[in-house]
């Protein structure tokens, strides 16, 4: 792979719920989340695509046709960059699963089964790999917020945060190969010994 274009998905209808959702297939896109797919696809009509990438969350492959279009190329469902596993937060609002995960360290598993956010990392780690060792040129990969958020920041050589910034739905980010490696190594180093940037609090 030479660049990666990554982006969230647009608005889906638990976006609009303000629920959490990880378990598959998930919710599709709003009227406003078609309107962002097909917004992204014309950010995108200048630049060549040589694969598709999305999780195995509807809302994703939603996002990824319509974004591609009649563009003839490639798809491929990567479940390493799903969304975290929410254990028993599924379903729930997201405020929920916002003030366990604020109160609780980067290694702690979601009750009910649920990931941790280190395990995330890790997993997000390999699925970059996956990409940087691929052959295609330019791929296009719609995942979700905290795992674009991590990658953007691992890119820069950031561990991630205990509050992570937003991300916008159906916003490109273009990264090199080089960018995308930097990535998977900050958040593999960060996931064998996992620290808030930020501290344990408040920020």
């Amino acid at each position: 792979m030479r660049t990666l274009v990554l982006a969230r998905h647009a608005h889906a209808r638990t976006n609009a719920d303000d629920a959490v959702s990880s378990s598959p297939p998930g919710a599709g896109l709003t009227e406003q989340g078609i309107c962002e797919a097909l917004a992204l696809r014309d950010a995108l009509a200048g630049t060549a695509i040589d694969l598709g990438v999305a999780t195995r969350l509807v809302r994703t492959q939603e996002t990824l046709e319509l974004a591609l279009g009649e563009r003839d190329v490639p798809r491929l469902v990567l479940a390493g960059l799903d969304e975290i596993g929410f254990g028993a937060f599924e379903g729930g609002p997201l405020a929920a699963y916002r003030a366990w995960a604020w109160s609780h360290p980067p290694d702690a598993s979601c009750p009910g089964g649920g990931e941790s956010r280190a395990d995330a990392a890790a997993r997000y780690a390999d699925a970059l790999d996956e990409l940087r060792l691929r052959p295609d040129g330019v791929v296009l990969a719609i995942s979700h917020s905290l795992a674009v958020r991590y990658v953007l920041d691992a890119a820069d050589g950031a561990f991630p945060a205990s509050r992570v910034s937003p991300v916008g739905h159906a916003q490109p980010h273009t990264l090199s190969a080089k960018a995308v490696a930097r990535a998977a190594k900050t958040l593999r180093t960060w996931a064998r010994a996992p620290v808030f940037a930020d501290g344990p609090g408040d920020r």
